[in-house]
């Protein structure tokens, strides 16, 4: 809860309590604290367009908001106060660092702090940020946060969950970060050339043209990342590759940074050859969703296939997120959320084994 530097001016004596660390029981007891903030420039940008904002943060905590001039008051039970207060404040110091203060921010601040980190505690997005040259790029949810935390850690990471949860888009900015600070040579990016039940010989051009529509997503990645001149620079050179997982065959990626994409749509064969191009001084993210397999009916999933048998290897590590963890529009949450239940119950998309 310590706010940044000139945020704040006075709190609640239960504030005061808090940021002093005892440890206390949930307080529902009616509390107001109050954030000064020293930049009245940033303010807009923290409020959000007519106090867009500051709106959600109220409907989210249950708080009321008043602000006047550059100070906010923050009224409501304590906890719900002091979360408010804490939202409010990690706010405005990404707002004074420079980032754009959009409502997926907004959401993302709540979400951590709501979520906290399964022992009470709230996690510090800032502690898991990921620089890249255009953007600085932190968790929105606790999970992700775990996620970031596994890729520094581990030589093998497999981010497993519903799409909009940052699988690629994080696992592809921890690359460009690597990359960037020279812990590595080059980025290799891939996806197997399968999906909803399309098939490359019925597309338009040739083998590249046939591709790239596959591996569109990935180049988004990066040019949300990196300067678009140094993409097609980096790509030029070979510091970035993008490649359908067919043309891995045969190949050691050393002093790598090597990102498998939407892996459940491999067959068992071409996960293990994937995983068996793991060189020295290099790190593989394989990210998917086993709900989403689009292989031939009988053909079981080379992901599905490497979670059980990697389960328990040492220096392999499972990441596996739901749809708490969606940061698109709050939507697909529901939409996840409703075909998962669906699954549960009828077992009518049951992954083929």
């Amino acid at each position: 809860m310590t706010p940044g530097k000139g945020t704040a001016k006075a709190r609640s004596k239960s504030a005061k309590k808090h940021r002093a660390g005892k440890i206390k029981a949930p307080s529902q007891q009616p509390a107001t604290l109050q954030i000064e903030f020293d930049d009245n420039k940033l303010l807009p940008l923290l409020f959000g367009s007519h106090n867009a904002h500051l709106a959600k943060i109220e409907q989210k905590l249950d708080v009321s908001l008043n602000s006047r001039g550059n100070t906010v008051s923050i009224s409501g039970p304590e906890d719900q106060a002091e979360a408010a207060y804490d939202v409010l404040t990690s706010l405005y110091n990404q707002a004074k660092k420079g980032r754009e203060i959009d409502a997926a921010e907004v959401d993302g601040a709540l979400r951590m702090k709501i979520s906290g980190n399964g022992n009470g505690k709230a996690i510090n997005a800032d502690d898991f940020a990921v620089k890249t040259q255009k953007r600085q790029i932190g968790p929105r949810s606790p999970q992700q946060a775990v996620y970031l935390e596994a890729i520094d850690k581990a030589d093998l990471v497999f981010g497993l969950g519903p799409a909009g949860t940052g699988k690629t888009y994080l696992a592809v900015a921890k690359a460009v970060e690597s990359l960037i600070n020279g812990e590595i040579d080059r980025i290799i990016l891939s996806r197997p050339a399968v999906e909803a039940g399309e098939q490359l010989g019925f597309l338009p051009g040739d083998m590249r043209e046939k591709v790239d529509p596959y591996l569109r997503p990935l180049y988004d990645a990066l040019h949300d990342m990196l300067p678009e001149n140094q993409v097609a620079k980096k790509m030029e050179n070979g510091e970035i590759e993008i490649a359908p997982l067919a043309f891995m065959r045969g190949r050691t990626l050393a002093d790598a940074f090597v990102i498998l994409d939407e892996a459940q749509n491999t067959t068992a064969v071409q996960m293990k050859m994937f995983l068996t191009r793991l060189g020295e001084n290099a790190s593989m993210v394989i990210t998917g969703d086993l709900s989403q397999v689009d292989l031939p009916s009988g053909v079981r999933s080379g992901l599905r296939d490497a979670v059980e048998i990697l389960d328990g290897v040492k220096g392999v590590s499972f990441v596996r997120f739901t749809e708490a963890d969606v940061v698109r529009h709050p939507l697909v949450a529901r939409i996840v959320k409703a075909y998962d239940k669906k699954v549960r119950g009828n077992q009518y998309d049951k992954p083929a084994d």
